[in-house]
């Protein structure tokens, strides 16, 4: 393996072998979503119709909200490169969940800490290929050549290969499958290309920006061509073997459903993001009086942003002026402009067209909207996996980033989600008296006091900060505290209607500075 896990409790730490693929567990049944909890007793979140809101305790709302919530502190020293901890949590509306969530430690080289957000669209399976697999592309991209050397010379000797990261997982995350020798004999000719066709460059100022960006594009090139080389070997007449077409891992099916993705790097207090969709990365900064302020490092790649609206525009003839962005989406089908995947919006015309007439089986198994091609297809292609790179130097201001997918920031404005996870670290709901101000009634002052004492017991009902936030963003009052009855409504939606209110929830919040009290 090229990896090794760190898990709750401790850094367990594996012995490596050399082997030709990242990790081969049995793949999991079609119908089963690895590495995400649904409570016992929520009917893997399909509620009972008959439930009232009232009637859920408050001991089930929290094993709802808890349930795959994970906590991680780093070892301090230089090993961490200035990142004290994270707090990460998922909260699933799509069943299966579409959203996935990474972080490792890269061990050879200059090292770093990386986290990472997936939000899948279409399906669960490019996500989940990406969030496994991103990582070591980007391991891989930042390596100096000597390391990669060596790397090959392990894996042409046949021994033992070193591993590129140790992963920090929720415990059941380690049952993902990664779909067999394919990614490693990818990964391995993105390692000798390098060697072959670069010359060490010891320069880092832009180097790990390049290096992001490269991994990103060379990711999804070899996924794009991992399911041409896929249905190269069919044929109309073609048997699928069992549940191939089912399973995440399936080449076509990850590559005809897509991913955004936002990756933070952490080396040396030098913070880089990297950015594909509509996922945000926002810092927490807190000035010398204590208030905090949000700094986002990310923009959106949407229909909402004026610079990638002309940039999509630019790239397609003036004739497609009123085709290629429809009701704000990529040939009115798709939100965001950037991801991973999605090659019915990148392959030509006539690779789609053998898709859609001899894998009948494939797409069956995918989300509906994929099932036929886009209209007003004509000069492929519409979508790039090319990454928005922000450099950032860590400041003793800078306390913590959140990573989110895009159902936190539909609920929560950008300061708001700041605002919380800073008054949670610094403790400052039980810190600050409330002086009534002239004018003030009996009323609103108990309004007040029952405000501070809900924003308290949420502070000790979650250690964790991402739950924090999930459970501010399905519950708020509007005025800034958790509403039991609205939290437990929100809850308590069937499946079938949850979807409607909300999105997959995904959150990472990564600790860089003690906050000053």
């Amino acid at each position: 393996m090229l990896g090794r896990t760190g898990t709750f409790s401790r850094r367990c730490r594996f012995e490596l072998q050399q082997c030709c693929c990242l990790s081969s567990p049995p793949p999991p049944s079609p119908t089963e979503l690895p590495g995400l909890h649904y409570p016992a007793g929520s009917g893997s979140r399909k509620y009972r119709m008959g439930q009232e809101a009232g009637q859920m305790s408050s001991a089930q709302i929290n094993s709802i909200l808890k349930a795959n919530e994970y906590s991680h502190t780093l070892p301090r020293g230089t090993a961490a490169h200035g990142v004290l901890g994270f707090h990460s949590n998922m909260l699933p509306s799509n069943h299966p969940s579409e959203d996935r969530r990474s972080s490792a430690t890269c061990l050879p080289g200059r090292g770093g800490v990386l986290f990472a957000v997936f939000d899948g669209h279409a399906g669960a399976a490019c996500a989940h290929a990406v969030s496994q697999r991103l990582f070591y592309y980007i391991a891989v991209a930042t390596l100096p050549l000597r390391t990669l050397a060596e790397l090959e010379r392990a894996v042409e000797e046949e021994r033992a290969v070193p591993p590129l990261l140790e992963w920090h997982k929720y415990p059941q995350d380690h049952s993902y499958p990664d779909g067999g020798a394919m990614p490693f004999h990818s990964l391995r000719n993105y390692w000798q290309e390098r060697l072959e066709g670069e010359e060490e460059d010891n320069q880092d100022c832009g180097r790990l920006s390049s290096a992001l960006i490269n991994a990103f594009r060379r990711l999804d090139y070899d996924l794009s061509v991992e399911a041409q080389v896929h249905l190269s070997t069919s044929s109309p007449r073609r048997v699928s073997l069992p549940g191939e077409a089912l399973s995440l891992s399936s080449p076509l099916r990850v590559a005809l459903s897509g991913c955004t993705a936002c990756v933070a790097h952490v080396s040396n207090s030098v913070l880089h993001v990297a950015n594909l969709g509509d996922s945000r990365a926002v810092l927490g900064v807190q000035d010398p009086e204590g208030r905090w302020s949000a700094v986002s490092l990310t923009n959106d790649h949407n229909a909402q942003n004026p610079d990638e609206l002309q940039r999509i525009l630019g790239e397609h003839p003036p004739s497609e002026c009123r085709t290629v962005v429809r009701h704000d989406r990529l040939l009115g089908l798709l939100l965001p402009f950037r991801a991973f995947g999605d090659v019915r919006f990148k392959w030509n015309i006539e690779m789609l067209s053998r898709v859609y007439e001899t894998r009948p089986d494939v797409l069956s198994a995918v989300s509906e909207a994929v099932r036929t091609p886009p209209p007003h297809y004509l000069t492929p292609p519409y979508l790039s996996a090319q990454p928005e790179v922000t450099r950032h130097h860590i400041t003793p201001s800078d306390k913590f980033l959140v990573l989110a997918t895009d159902g936190l920031w539909e609920l929560m404005h950008r300061q708001t989600v700041i605002q919380l996870v800073g008054e949670q670290l610094t403790g400052l709901q039980q810190q600050r008296p409330i002086i009534p101000g002239m004018g003030v009634t009996l009323g609103s002052l108990q309004r007040l006091l029952l405000e501070r004492r809900g924003r308290v017991l949420s502070v000790l009902e979650d250690l964790n900060a991402a739950t924090h936030l999930l459970r501010h963003a399905l519950g708020d009052d509007g005025y800034g505290a958790v509403a039991p009855n609205r939290l437990m409504k929100m809850l308590s939606l069937p499946a079938e209607l949850a979807r409607r209110y909300r999105d997959d929830i995904t959150i990472t919040v990564i600790h860089l500075n003690e906050p000053d009290l």
